[in-house]
């Protein structure tokens, strides 16, 4: 796999970059291909034509720009294998759940943003005035590696449908799905999306720094969106950051403990731990602290860790080395300090693969295991003594992105969840609704995507006094 060509105008072509990025299969951890990364000339060529484009686009129907980000989804659809592979040998994401993981979400993503898309651009009256809303402009798209298409199709549909023109830098850990997303978005207008590949520290930087770009969404670990905060913030731009989370399970009295743990898991454990809102804290009353254990050693074990391609893997590797690296240090550190390791799941694959097992300890609230984004298949698990502290637990946290509360009634959990500071809470097991705004507090980030609140983080009003 090489992919030397940037997208700009509606073609590929040659980047006049010099540098290749080794994109890596981490199920044997050895380079599949490489990446070609724009170079500053390519990321200016790729800002000037949505620049270009951006009149003729935000100019059209909210009801036209609709059946192009309609049409995309569509052709994601079509070519959901292909995107599978691709995410399966980038990402090692079990290749028999990739097409409900990841490609999916990404459709449902696209049909979403043009289904809300024109009703969110009304006029809105105010005696002599209309208030107009219109698109913000050229939005630099900046996505990571997780889940490589989602978060490209959470952004690019909901920026395309308000009116805006795109620049995309994808991971380049992980992009070949973006060159099916291409093909997929043949229709659209030439300049209205834009791709170039590169690193953040470079053809990031570059393309949240060039003139042209009125807005940068971005998605990663805080780290990045401090600094991309601070660039955009220099030329007083608007700035979206989805950033990371350590979000916890709170498993009050009374509530049904098996389920809370086994229903906890697969979200902790979800794509290898690597999720942002994975519930990576589980707390347990301290009375039923023996009960929880029995139930970890129980279900912990059945999350086969694997090689991706075979249809029993519950999970793959962890996508790089540097992850697994960070991944075995903080565990092995957790170990030697004496953290109890309640449980551990099975590795049926060997090295050189990114292989961790999923793995289950008993910490103190403030251990590095339940403070640190850890991005892997690990779960810390805290006992508390009341509910009050069962919150201040939960909220001890610099993140605040997503949650679970469970209780013996709706009515209890809700209640607590109330208490919680994160952009979003699950009482008893429900499912993200695909059109909720997601989001977060604190070092999580600002900004909201998904359905109609991720549309209106592109828009911006304009009142026309009569």
């Amino acid at each position: 796999m090489r992919i030397e060509d940037f997208f700009v105008d509606g073609v590929w072509i040659p980047s006049s970059g010099q540098d290749d990025l080794q994109v890596f299969d981490p199920s044997v951890g050895r380079s599949r291909g490489v990446v070609r990364t724009a170079s500053a000339g390519d990321v200016d060529q790729a800002c000037a034509a949505a620049a270009r484009a951006f009149p003729g686009w935000s100019s059209l129907h909210p009801e036209q720009r609709a059946a192009y980000v309609a049409a995309v989804g569509r052709g994601l659809a079509e070519r959901a294998g292909e995107l599978a592979d691709a995410i399966t040998a980038e990402v090692g994401t079990p290749r028999h759940k990739c097409v409900a993981l990841q490609v999916n979400p990404a459709v449902a993503a696209f049909a979403s943003a043009a289904r809300l898309g024109a009703a969110l651009q009304a006029d809105e009256r105010i005696d002599n005035t209309t208030v107009r809303r219109v698109p913000v402009g050229v939005v630099a798209c900046i996505t990571p590696w997780n889940y490589p298409l989602f978060q490209i199709a959470s952004k690019i549909a909901a920026a395309l449908v308000a009116g805006c023109t795109v620049v995309l830098k994808p991971s380049e850990i992980a992009p070949s799905c973006v060159v099916h997303l291409v093909e997929a978005a043949s229709a659209l207008p030439p300049g209205v999306l834009n791709v170039v590949f590169g690193d953040g520290p470079g053809t990031g930087e570059t393309l949240v720094r060039h003139p042209a770009v009125d807005f940068v969404s971005f998605t990663g670990s805080t780290r990045a969106g401090r600094r991309i905060a601070a660039v955009a913030g220099e030329q007083v731009k608007q700035v979206s950051l989805e950033l990371g989370g350590k979000s916890a399970s709170i498993v009050l009295p009374g509530a049904d403990l098996t389920t809370a743990i086994t229903k906890t898991l697969a979200k902790t454990f979800q794509n290898s731990g690597q999720t942002c809102a994975a519930l990576t804290r589980l707390l347990v009353p301290r009375t039923d602290l023996a009960q929880a254990r029995t139930a970890l050693n129980r279900l912990v074990p059945a999350f086969t860790t694997g090689d991706p391609t075979d249809p029993t893997t519950e999970l793959g590797p962890v996508t790089t080395a540097a992850q697994h690296e960070k991944i075995v240090t903080l565990t092995s550190d957790a170990r030697a300090r004496g953290i109890d390791l309640i449980a551990s799941g099975p590795i049926t694959a060997t090295p050189p693969g990114y292989y961790v097992p999923a793995q289950a300890y008993l910490t103190d609230p403030n251990d590095p295991l339940a403070q640190e984004e850890i991005f892997g298949p690990i779960l810390a698990t805290i006992p508390y003594d009341n509910i009050s502290e069962a919150v201040s637990i939960a909220n001890n946290s610099p993140y605040g992105l997503s949650g679970s509360v469970w209780a013996s009634t709706p009515e209890q959990a809700a209640a607590v969840a109330t208490q919680i500071r994160t952009g979003s809470v699950s009482i008893n097991g429900a499912p993200t609704h695909p059109d909720a705004p997601f989001g977060g507090f604190r070092m999580s980030g600002f900004g909201r995507e998904r359905g109609a609140h991720g549309i209106l983080d592109f828009l911006t009003t304009q009142s026309v006094h009569f």
